[in-house]
Protein backbone atom coordinates (compact mmCIF):
# COMPACT_ATOMS: atom_id res chain seq x y z
CA UNK A 1 0.00 0.00 0.00
CA UNK A 2 1.45 3.35 -0.55
CA UNK A 3 1.29 4.93 2.56
CA UNK A 4 1.98 8.63 1.05
CA UNK A 5 -1.63 8.28 -1.02
CA UNK A 6 -3.39 6.90 1.74
CA UNK A 7 -2.53 9.68 4.01
CA UNK A 8 -3.79 11.88 0.72
CA UNK A 9 -6.79 10.54 0.58
CA UNK A 10 -7.71 9.88 4.82
CA UNK A 11 -6.72 14.00 5.27
CA UNK A 12 -9.14 14.82 2.32
CA UNK A 13 -11.69 12.67 3.80
CA UNK A 14 -11.38 14.25 7.07
CA UNK A 15 -11.17 18.07 6.06
CA UNK A 16 -14.76 17.18 3.99
CA UNK A 17 -16.18 15.77 7.33
CA UNK A 18 -15.69 18.93 8.84
CA UNK A 19 -17.66 20.65 6.50
CA UNK A 20 -20.13 18.12 6.86
CA UNK A 21 -20.04 18.44 10.73
CA UNK A 22 -20.86 22.44 10.26
CA UNK A 23 -24.21 21.25 8.27
CA UNK A 24 -24.77 18.64 10.86
CA UNK A 25 -24.51 21.31 13.93
CA UNK A 26 -27.28 23.36 12.11
CA UNK A 27 -29.19 20.42 12.72
CA UNK A 28 -28.44 19.86 16.08
CA UNK A 29 -28.90 23.07 17.15
CA UNK A 30 -32.71 23.01 16.70
CA UNK A 31 -33.27 19.42 17.91
CA UNK A 32 -31.39 19.91 21.01
CA UNK A 33 -33.09 23.00 22.39
CA UNK A 34 -36.91 22.55 20.64
CA UNK A 35 -36.89 18.53 19.86
CA UNK A 36 -37.54 19.95 15.79
CA UNK A 37 -35.80 17.59 13.04
CA UNK A 38 -35.27 20.97 10.86
CA UNK A 39 -35.11 19.17 7.33
CA UNK A 40 -35.42 22.55 6.14
CA UNK A 41 -31.59 23.23 7.12
CA UNK A 42 -30.52 21.93 3.51
CA UNK A 43 -32.78 24.42 1.79
CA UNK A 44 -31.20 27.39 3.99
CA UNK A 45 -27.96 26.16 2.77
CA UNK A 46 -29.25 26.47 -0.55
CA UNK A 47 -30.84 29.93 -0.11
CA UNK A 48 -27.81 31.34 1.31
CA UNK A 49 -25.48 30.64 -1.09
CA UNK A 50 -28.17 31.98 -3.88
CA UNK A 51 -28.66 34.85 -2.04
CA UNK A 52 -25.07 35.54 -1.55
CA UNK A 53 -23.76 35.42 -5.39
CA UNK A 54 -27.57 37.06 -6.28
CA UNK A 55 -26.81 39.90 -4.45
CA UNK A 56 -23.26 39.77 -6.27
CA UNK A 57 -24.80 39.57 -9.78
CA UNK A 58 -27.80 41.73 -9.55
CA UNK A 59 -25.93 44.87 -7.55
CA UNK A 60 -22.55 44.35 -8.52
CA UNK A 61 -21.30 44.01 -5.48
CA UNK A 62 -18.04 42.45 -4.36
CA UNK A 63 -18.07 39.27 -2.33
CA UNK A 64 -17.23 41.06 1.56
CA UNK A 65 -19.99 43.75 0.30
CA UNK A 66 -22.30 40.78 -0.58
CA UNK A 67 -21.56 38.81 2.76
CA UNK A 68 -23.87 41.58 5.42
CA UNK A 69 -26.45 41.88 3.45
CA UNK A 70 -26.80 37.81 3.53
CA UNK A 71 -25.61 37.77 6.97
CA UNK A 72 -28.89 39.89 7.45
CA UNK A 73 -31.46 38.00 4.99
CA UNK A 74 -30.41 34.76 6.97
CA UNK A 75 -30.78 35.79 10.35
CA UNK A 76 -34.23 37.45 8.78
CA UNK A 77 -35.40 33.72 7.35
CA UNK A 78 -34.75 31.42 10.54
CA UNK A 79 -36.54 34.22 12.77
CA UNK A 80 -39.39 33.93 10.48
CA UNK A 81 -39.40 30.33 10.23
CA UNK A 82 -39.66 30.59 14.24
CA UNK A 83 -42.41 32.73 14.16
CA UNK A 84 -44.67 32.14 11.59
CA UNK A 85 -44.31 28.14 11.35
CA UNK A 86 -42.94 26.86 14.41
CA UNK A 87 -44.17 29.09 17.30
CA UNK A 88 -47.94 28.63 16.59
CA UNK A 89 -47.02 24.68 15.97
CA UNK A 90 -45.51 24.63 19.95
CA UNK A 91 -46.60 21.77 22.02
CA UNK A 92 -47.85 20.23 18.55
CA UNK A 93 -47.03 15.96 17.87
CA UNK A 94 -43.52 15.69 16.84
CA UNK A 95 -44.40 14.20 13.57
CA UNK A 96 -46.41 17.74 12.77
CA UNK A 97 -43.45 19.48 13.48
CA UNK A 98 -41.41 17.41 11.05
CA UNK A 99 -43.68 17.41 8.06
CA UNK A 100 -43.71 21.74 8.44
CA UNK A 101 -40.02 21.31 8.35
CA UNK A 102 -40.32 19.27 5.09
CA UNK A 103 -42.83 22.03 3.55
CA UNK A 104 -40.68 24.98 4.91
CA UNK A 105 -37.74 22.51 2.56
CA UNK A 106 -39.88 23.20 -0.57
CA UNK A 107 -40.99 26.80 -0.03
CA UNK A 108 -37.41 27.89 0.71
CA UNK A 109 -36.07 26.03 -2.20
CA UNK A 110 -38.57 27.94 -4.35
CA UNK A 111 -37.99 31.12 -2.53
CA UNK A 112 -34.57 31.20 -3.55
CA UNK A 113 -34.69 30.53 -7.17
CA UNK A 114 -37.84 32.81 -7.19
CA UNK A 115 -35.54 35.98 -6.25
CA UNK A 116 -32.16 34.66 -7.74
CA UNK A 117 -33.28 32.69 -10.41
CA UNK A 118 -32.37 29.08 -11.18
CA UNK A 119 -29.23 29.01 -12.84
CA UNK A 120 -25.63 27.44 -11.61
CA UNK A 121 -23.21 30.01 -10.28
CA UNK A 122 -20.00 30.29 -10.30
CA UNK A 123 -18.31 31.56 -6.47
CA UNK A 124 -15.47 32.03 -6.17
CA UNK A 125 -13.66 32.69 -2.49
CA UNK A 126 -10.44 34.69 -1.91
CA UNK A 127 -8.67 30.65 -1.29
CA UNK A 128 -7.12 29.31 -4.30
CA UNK A 129 -7.40 25.57 -5.03
CA UNK A 130 -4.33 24.65 -5.23
CA UNK A 131 -2.22 21.96 -3.52
CA UNK A 132 0.18 23.13 0.07
CA UNK A 133 3.86 22.67 -1.20
CA UNK A 134 4.92 21.65 1.84
CA UNK A 135 2.78 18.53 1.99
CA UNK A 136 3.26 17.89 -1.37
CA UNK A 137 7.04 19.07 -2.02
CA UNK A 138 7.96 17.29 1.43
CA UNK A 139 5.86 14.11 1.85
CA UNK A 140 4.77 13.51 -1.96
CA UNK A 141 0.67 14.03 -0.51
CA UNK A 142 -1.41 16.08 -2.56
CA UNK A 143 -4.12 18.35 -0.04
CA UNK A 144 -5.76 21.36 -1.43
CA UNK A 145 -5.55 24.52 0.35
CA UNK A 146 -9.02 24.97 -0.48
CA UNK A 147 -9.87 22.39 1.72
CA UNK A 148 -7.23 23.19 4.75
CA UNK A 149 -8.81 26.60 4.70
CA UNK A 150 -12.45 25.33 5.16
CA UNK A 151 -12.22 23.20 7.35
CA UNK A 152 -10.02 25.86 9.35
CA UNK A 153 -13.05 28.60 9.18
CA UNK A 154 -15.61 25.12 10.28
CA UNK A 155 -13.49 24.95 13.21
CA UNK A 156 -13.68 28.23 14.33
CA UNK A 157 -17.07 28.56 13.69
CA UNK A 158 -17.56 25.28 16.04
CA UNK A 159 -15.55 26.76 18.62
CA UNK A 160 -17.33 30.31 18.68
CA UNK A 161 -20.38 27.95 19.03
CA UNK A 162 -19.46 26.41 22.29
CA UNK A 163 -17.97 29.30 23.70
CA UNK A 164 -21.49 31.18 23.22
CA UNK A 165 -22.85 28.10 24.42
CA UNK A 166 -20.75 27.04 27.72
CA UNK A 167 -19.11 31.07 28.77
CA UNK A 168 -22.43 33.07 27.46
CA UNK A 169 -25.99 34.14 29.32
CA UNK A 170 -27.65 33.12 26.24
CA UNK A 171 -25.30 30.14 26.17
CA UNK A 172 -26.78 28.79 29.51
CA UNK A 173 -30.22 29.86 28.82
CA UNK A 174 -30.22 27.54 25.68
CA UNK A 175 -28.54 24.85 27.70
CA UNK A 176 -31.44 25.24 30.44
CA UNK A 177 -34.19 25.08 27.41
CA UNK A 178 -32.27 21.90 25.80
CA UNK A 179 -32.19 20.56 29.51
CA UNK A 180 -36.08 21.15 30.41
CA UNK A 181 -38.43 23.22 28.55
CA UNK A 182 -40.68 23.59 31.17
CA UNK A 183 -38.41 24.10 34.23
CA UNK A 184 -36.71 27.18 31.81
CA UNK A 185 -39.82 28.54 31.84
CA UNK A 186 -40.31 28.34 35.57
CA UNK A 187 -37.45 29.97 36.00
CA UNK A 188 -38.21 32.86 33.99
CA UNK A 189 -36.50 31.99 30.92
CA UNK A 190 -38.23 33.31 27.72
CA UNK A 191 -38.31 30.40 25.43
CA UNK A 192 -39.97 32.07 22.14
CA UNK A 193 -36.57 34.12 22.53
CA UNK A 194 -34.20 31.14 22.72
CA UNK A 195 -35.63 29.62 19.87
CA UNK A 196 -35.43 32.72 18.35
CA UNK A 197 -31.97 33.24 18.43
CA UNK A 198 -31.36 29.56 17.65
CA UNK A 199 -33.04 29.23 13.88
CA UNK A 200 -31.14 32.79 13.39
CA UNK A 201 -27.72 30.90 14.05
CA UNK A 202 -29.03 28.15 12.43
CA UNK A 203 -29.33 30.74 9.77
CA UNK A 204 -25.50 31.81 10.13
CA UNK A 205 -24.61 28.18 10.20
CA UNK A 206 -26.56 27.65 7.32
CA UNK A 207 -24.48 30.62 4.96
CA UNK A 208 -21.18 29.50 6.69
CA UNK A 209 -21.74 26.46 5.21
CA UNK A 210 -23.42 27.70 2.04
CA UNK A 211 -20.55 29.64 0.52
CA UNK A 212 -17.85 27.24 1.38
CA UNK A 213 -19.48 24.16 -0.44
CA UNK A 214 -21.24 26.55 -2.96
CA UNK A 215 -17.60 27.49 -3.83
CA UNK A 216 -16.47 24.00 -3.92
CA UNK A 217 -19.53 22.81 -5.88
CA UNK A 218 -20.66 25.79 -7.64
CA UNK A 219 -24.18 27.54 -6.07
CA UNK A 220 -27.02 25.03 -7.90
CA UNK A 221 -29.62 23.14 -6.26
CA UNK A 222 -27.89 20.22 -5.73
CA UNK A 223 -26.69 22.06 -2.26
CA UNK A 224 -29.80 20.95 -0.87
CA UNK A 225 -28.70 17.33 -0.96
CA UNK A 226 -25.53 18.36 1.38
CA UNK A 227 -28.29 18.30 4.27
CA UNK A 228 -28.90 14.66 3.19
CA UNK A 229 -24.63 13.38 3.70
CA UNK A 230 -25.51 15.36 7.04
CA UNK A 231 -27.82 12.46 8.19
CA UNK A 232 -25.74 10.00 8.56
CA UNK A 233 -23.34 11.93 11.07
CA UNK A 234 -26.49 12.45 13.10
CA UNK A 235 -26.61 8.92 13.31
CA UNK A 236 -22.93 8.65 14.08
CA UNK A 237 -22.57 11.33 16.43
CA UNK A 238 -25.88 11.55 18.31
CA UNK A 239 -28.96 14.15 17.34
CA UNK A 240 -28.31 16.44 20.61
CA UNK A 241 -24.64 16.68 20.65
CA UNK A 242 -22.25 18.95 18.87
CA UNK A 243 -19.26 17.02 20.13
CA UNK A 244 -21.04 13.89 18.33
CA UNK A 245 -21.68 15.92 14.92
CA UNK A 246 -17.67 16.79 14.95
CA UNK A 247 -16.62 13.17 15.19
CA UNK A 248 -19.28 11.96 13.39
CA UNK A 249 -18.50 14.27 10.44
CA UNK A 250 -14.56 12.96 10.67
CA UNK A 251 -15.94 9.43 10.42
CA UNK A 252 -18.38 10.09 7.36
CA UNK A 253 -15.92 11.84 5.45
CA UNK A 254 -12.73 9.88 6.13
CA UNK A 255 -15.11 6.40 5.59
CA UNK A 256 -16.80 7.54 2.34
CA UNK A 257 -13.50 8.32 0.84
CA UNK A 258 -11.35 5.38 1.66
CA UNK A 259 -14.19 3.30 0.69
CA UNK A 260 -14.64 4.91 -2.87
CA UNK A 261 -10.93 4.15 -2.89
CA UNK A 262 -10.10 0.98 -1.50
CA UNK A 263 -13.63 -0.84 -2.17
CA UNK A 264 -14.85 0.98 -4.84
CA UNK A 265 -12.87 -0.83 -7.84
CA UNK A 266 -14.00 -4.01 -5.89
CA UNK A 267 -17.82 -3.33 -7.25
CA UNK A 268 -17.50 -1.23 -9.46
CA UNK A 269 -17.40 2.23 -7.94
CA UNK A 270 -19.90 4.31 -7.12
CA UNK A 271 -20.15 3.80 -3.52
CA UNK A 272 -19.15 7.15 -2.10
CA UNK A 273 -22.51 8.28 -2.37
CA UNK A 274 -24.56 5.48 -0.45
CA UNK A 275 -21.48 3.70 1.57
CA UNK A 276 -21.91 6.45 4.62
CA UNK A 277 -26.03 5.49 4.96
CA UNK A 278 -24.60 1.69 5.14
CA UNK A 279 -22.18 2.59 8.08
CA UNK A 280 -25.23 4.98 9.78
CA UNK A 281 -27.24 1.93 9.32
CA UNK A 282 -24.85 -0.77 10.57
CA UNK A 283 -24.36 1.23 13.46
CA UNK A 284 -27.95 1.81 14.27
CA UNK A 285 -28.23 -1.87 14.98
CA UNK A 286 -25.08 -1.13 17.55
CA UNK A 287 -25.88 2.07 19.38
CA UNK A 288 -28.68 3.81 18.32
CA UNK A 289 -28.62 6.95 19.86
CA UNK A 290 -24.73 7.57 18.46
CA UNK A 291 -21.60 7.65 20.47
CA UNK A 292 -22.88 10.98 22.19
CA UNK A 293 -26.18 10.67 22.08
CA UNK A 294 -28.41 10.71 25.43
CA UNK A 295 -29.52 7.21 26.04
CA UNK A 296 -33.35 6.32 25.93
CA UNK A 297 -34.62 3.79 28.39
CA UNK A 298 -38.17 2.69 27.55
CA UNK A 299 -40.09 0.84 29.73
CA UNK A 300 -42.82 -1.65 29.49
Amino acid sequence: MNLSFFFEVLIGGLLSGVMYALVAIGFVLIYKASGVFNFAQGAMVFFAALTCVGIMDKFGLSLWLAIPGTVLAMIALGLAIERVVLRPLVNQPEITLFMATIGLTFFIEGLAQLLWGNQVHKLELPIEDVPLEFLADKFNIIVSQFDVMAAGVCAIMVAVLSLVFSKTKVGRALRAVADDHQAALAVGIPLQRIWAILWAVAGMVALVAGLLWGARNGVQFALTFIALKALPVLILGGFTSVPGAIVGGLIIGASEKLAEVYIGPMVGGGIEGWFPYVLALLFLLVRPEGLFGEKIIRRI
